[in-house]
């Protein structure tokens, strides 16, 4: 009996800890309606536009993108309602090097490469939105650039 007690709650241990582990793997079923997600540049960054048609924003928020080998926030688009879009810092901005403090005020860090929990095209992206409190994962695919 002692024996049989420990099994089932060691499966039951097991259970929970792969229950858990699985809540970061890929979403097969996307978390919002898309439209084609697209690439535009402007001045020393590359921006991504990830056009929402429906989303259920009480149990659905967009957070971040993985993209080429970086991360970034993704933020709504003011002008464009229902488009969120992502920056990603391509080039080194220039630095003022001053030994006047005031002057290197506007100087912004670099962004540094993060790799991403899958592996990812050129034309991937893979988003991180939470669902109901918990941190999902969705590829989105076939990403194009304009000008």
């Amino acid at each position: 009996m002692k024996h049989a007690y420990l099994l089932l709650s060691s499966i039951f241990v097991f259970s929970l800890f792969a229950s858990c582990g699985s809540n970061k793997e890929l979403q097969e079923a996307p978390p919002a309606q898309f439209r084609q997600a697209y690439t535009t540049s402007e001045d020393a960054a590359l921006l991504l536009h990830i056009p929402v048609v429906a989303i259920q924003e009480n149990r659905v928020s967009l957070e971040s993108v993985y993209f080429r080998g970086m991360k970034s926030p993704l933020k709504q688009n003011e002008e464009i309602p229902g488009e969120y879009v992502a920056r990603f810092n391509t080039k080194d901005p220039s630095m003022i090097m001053s030994s006047d403090p005031k002057e290197e005020y506007g100087n912004k860090p670099p962004q540094k490469p993060q790799k991403s929990p899958v592996e990812l095209k050129s034309d991937e992206a893979l988003l991180v939105f939470a669902k109901n409190a918990a941190t999902k994962f969705y590829k989105l695919e076939g990403i194009v650039e304009k000008d």
